[in-house]
């Protein structure tokens, strides 16, 4: 590369008593001058620096005896075709400091992540492909390590839509619970949102003291509904709905299993939907705790029943 470089360009001048005239003029640029001039960062696949390097390189007398450029247009366009003065987003090269810290490979999804943490996440109602997904992450962090516990949030309708209409088939919800029945490992479960239906029974499915609830999350116990049947026989809707009152059995059996209530208790409460706030539900036996910031350290400084009774001047007597 040469030390210098020889640029000639136009300069016009006018005078009072002289018409205007231009004249050429010649500067040489020092590359190794102690003032060096900075030199933005050239893209070498600019088409237009692609050009004229190769102009420069074949035919130099074409930029060197230049006319006067009077127009207003911007120099050394004239040797394109059609003149492009930047190149094209794909053909722009990122620079280093942006590349450095972008990931060599696209990350992982978002519930693989989550898995990662041994997280469970059902945001869905519980469809075929939602049934599939969650009990294969069951048996996959069971035969990852079978003593770590598992957690699993939800926020699901259960088989049915917000609307009401059944979008799944009783036994899907009954597949995820069987699944977690035949687990060795503790389950924590957490109900942020809503957990109805068979997502009530999810959540009070959780292993005895680890089932929870957000402060603001809501859960509801319901009877199974019989699916769409107007193009079925009288025969088969009534093959269906015994199905459903079998189910309906079947679910109102588990729960007061897990929440410690009567058969006759769960099936009365059952004949409307009942829904239970976080205080409601951990008063009929669906959860343990409830969470909320703060709560351990508030806990923490609560007294004893029994401190509550000495400090009361309550005396206990034993039965005899």
């Amino acid at each position: 590369m040469a030390s210098s470089l020889q640029i000639p360009f136009c300069i016009p001048t006018c005078s009072s008593s002289r018409k205007s005239r231009t004249f050429s003029t010649s500067y040489s640029i020092n590359a190794r001058s102690k003032a060096k001039i900075p030199i933005p960062p050239i893209n070498p696949r600019d088409p237009f620096l692609s050009r004229l390097a190769s102009v420069a390189v074949n035919s130099p007398e074409t930029l060197l005896n230049r006319p006067a450029n009077n127009s207003d247009s911007l120099p050394y366009l004239d040797i394109f075709d059609e003149p492009k003065l930047m190149a094209t987003p794909a053909q722009v090269e990122r620079s280093v400091s942006y590349n450095e810290h972008r990931p060599k490979k696209p990350p992982p999804d978002l519930p693989s992540l989550l898995l990662h943490g041994r997280i469970v996440y059902i945001g869905m109602p519980l469809v075929p492909a939602v049934t599939e997904l969650i009990v294969a992450e069951l048996m996959y962090l069971q035969w990852m390590d079978p003593k770590q516990p598992i957690y699993i949030y939800i926020n699901s309708t259960g088989t049915t839509r917000d609307d009401g209409e059944t979008v799944g088939m009783e036994s899907e919800g009954f597949a995820i619970y069987d699944a977690m029945m035949q687990l060795k490992n503790e389950i924590h479960t957490v109900a942020v949102g809503a957990a109805i239906g068979q997502a009530c029974l999810l959540l009070a499915a959780g292993t005895k003291g680890n089932r929870f609830m957000m402060p603001h999350a809501k859960a509801m116990i319901q009877q199974p509904r019989v699916p769409s049947s107007g193009l079925m026989p009288a025969s088969d809707v009534l093959i269906r709905a015994k199905e459903v009152i079998t189910n309906r059995d079947t679910l109102v059996k588990l729960l007061s299993k897990h929440t410690g209530n009567s058969v006759e208790a769960v099936s009365n409460l059952m004949r409307r939907p009942y829904y239970m706030d976080s205080t409601t539900a951990k008063e009929f036996g669906v959860i343990d705790k409830v969470l909320w910031r703060g709560q351990e350290k508030i806990m923490a400084d609560v007294a004893s029943p029994e401190d509550w009774d000495k400090n009361a001047g309550v005396k206990v007597v034993d039965e005899l």
